[in-house]
């Protein structure tokens, strides 16, 4: 085990999760392969129609449920140091009568959010009459506040991404395709530190008004404006995800005016974050400033999502989550302005929640980079 696995996924979580399950009501958390299982335990384990499931009682001992043939896996992943019993099984084995024996009688579980539903119905039948409630119950609260080996993490994602966004003046250029363009960062992230490319979205001229745009054979022309977003995963398994906005050649007079309140709408946002302020109060200054320039239609989505393990998890910053921003909260500040048929923009930061304020983990410029 690395000294970051150890501090990223510590032995101590074991026993924080377990009095998280007690404190929800919980008999027992079921975390097969996932974001969950990965937090609990620090194994990255394949999702497959095997079973690998760890299992954490209220009160009692936790185990974990792996086919034979991956146990060497298991055991020298981070969950080889945290004291859990690997319990290994065979072809011929029924690994979810196995659990439902060794849990005994509980009145609740709760479920990897993640969980494939074949394993959930398994579990319904091996365990009649038992609850069946989503983990995120007891790991929501956890898993939402990093710490502070989580936000280091977050922050070397943030620099790898933010090295892409470099390089990204140099792949576009007019006759070239959207798809080729997006080859070209796909290779950049994974030669920037990413285990994985999760997403890249490289929208052209009018297909920048398309939030989640895919990549396209649209040929890019002089003139047009180019939205693109990107993230993977790191093999620490925290993800990054930024957004910035390209011109080949100068910008009209249209775009450049709501650009430039897209800049102030997401600069607002940002700064507005501390601790004690809602996940909507984020939301409604960015929105404020957008619809008092006149764009407010065409902001078509929340202000933010959650970041870690997931490059989508809570906190989401929406309106109607009141949930009050405390230390150690990562997530995007993502505004944008979408005019149907012409173009968009959107500019991205993850931003962490500091004693003092909000630390933007991307330090690329928000500018509108002209090529």
């Amino acid at each position: 085990m690395t000294t970051e696995s150890s501090e990223l996924y510590p032995v101590t979580r074991i026993d924080d999760v377990r009095a998280a399950t007690a404190a929800a009501g919980l008999g027992a958390l079921l975390l097969t392969p996932g974001p969950d299982l990965r937090y609990v335990s620090g194994y990255h384990a394949h999702a497959l129609e095997r079973l690998t499931c760890l299992v954490v009682p209220a009160a009692g001992e936790a185990f974990m449920m792996v086919p034979r043939l991956e146990l060497p896996a298991a055991q020298a992943s981070p969950a080889g140091r945290i004291g859990v019993e690997f319990v290994p099984w065979d072809e011929t084995d029924d690994p979810y009568a196995v659990v439902a024996k060794r849990l005994g009688d509980v009145g609740s579980v709760g479920l990897s959010d993640r969980m494939w539903a074949m394993q959930s119905l398994r579990f319904r039948d091996t365990l009649p009459g038992v609850e069946q409630r989503l983990a995120g119950a007891a790991l929501g609260e956890l898993r939402m506040r990093k710490s502070p080996a989580e936000v280091a993490a977050l922050r070397a994602a943030g620099a790898a991404i933010d090295a892409v966004h470099e390089q990204v003046p140099g792949f576009l250029r007019a006759g070239r395709t959207e798809r080729e363009v997006g080859r070209d960062i796909a290779d950049a992230i994974t030669a920037a530190g990413h285990a994985v490319v999760d997403f890249v979205i490289v929208a052209s001229g009018p297909n920048g008004a398309s939030p989640h745009h895919d990549l396209s054979d649209r040929v890019i022309e002089v003139g047009d404006q180019v939205v693109v977003d990107i993230g993977g995963t790191m093999p620490s398994g925290y993800c990054s995800d930024s957004t910035r906005n390209y011109s080949v050649g100068e910008p009209g007079a249209e775009y450049a005016a709501y650009f430039d309140v897209l800049r102030r709408a997401q600069e607002a946002a940002c700064d507005y974050v501390r601790p004690g302020v809602t996940c909507e109060d984020v939301d409604a200054v960015a929105r404020r400033v957008i619809e008092d320039a006149g764009y407010g239609s065409y902001f078509i989505h929340r202000t933010g999502h959650g970041i870690g393990l997931e490059s989508h998890e809570e906190p989401y910053i929406v309106s109607g989550n009141t949930r009050v921003m405390e230390v150690g909260f990562a997530f995007s500040v993502e505004p944008g302005i979408y005019l149907p048929g012409r173009h968009g923009a959107r500019i991205e930061d993850i931003v962490v929640c500091g004693e003092d304020g909000g630390e933007r983990l991307n330090l690329t410029t928000r500018d509108l980079v002209v090529v």
